[in-house]
């Protein structure tokens, strides 16, 4: 399997307290969703698919979702949050194989 990959990216790029910013979360993921043919083999690619996706700021969880094999390929999850401190932004996602992974993007508001 190809290593899985992730990206955070908040807009805008500069922010202060008080403001509101997008995040933005893709993940490179398969996302098979079991029924599809492999077209050299002719057998079915079993599925594997994102299943869970946490958002945390600091200790607080903003957001979770859980997500179904129809997302597309590569998924794309995205959140507004309000900052509010200087703290890591964490974003968990599992899949229905046991993958685990975390992101981790540092949230540092000017002034």
């Amino acid at each position: 399997m190809a290593k899985i990959k992730s990206m955070i990216k908040v807009k805008p790029k500069k922010y202060k307290i008080g403001d509101v910013v997008k995040v933005d979360f893709i993940v490179i993921h398969p996302m098979e969703t079991g029924m599809k043919k492999n077209k050299k083999t002719g057998k079915i690619k079993p599925a594997h698919y994102i299943n869970e996706v946490n958002f945390y700021y600091g200790d607080t969880l903003l957001s979770s979702m859980e997500v179904w094999e129809s997302v597309s390929t590569n998924p794309y999850f995205s959140i507004n949050m309000r900052v509010t401190k200087k703290a890591p932004l964490k974003v968990e996602f599992k899949d229905n194989k046991g993958l685990s992974m975390t992101k981790v993007k540092k949230i540092k508001p000017k002034g």
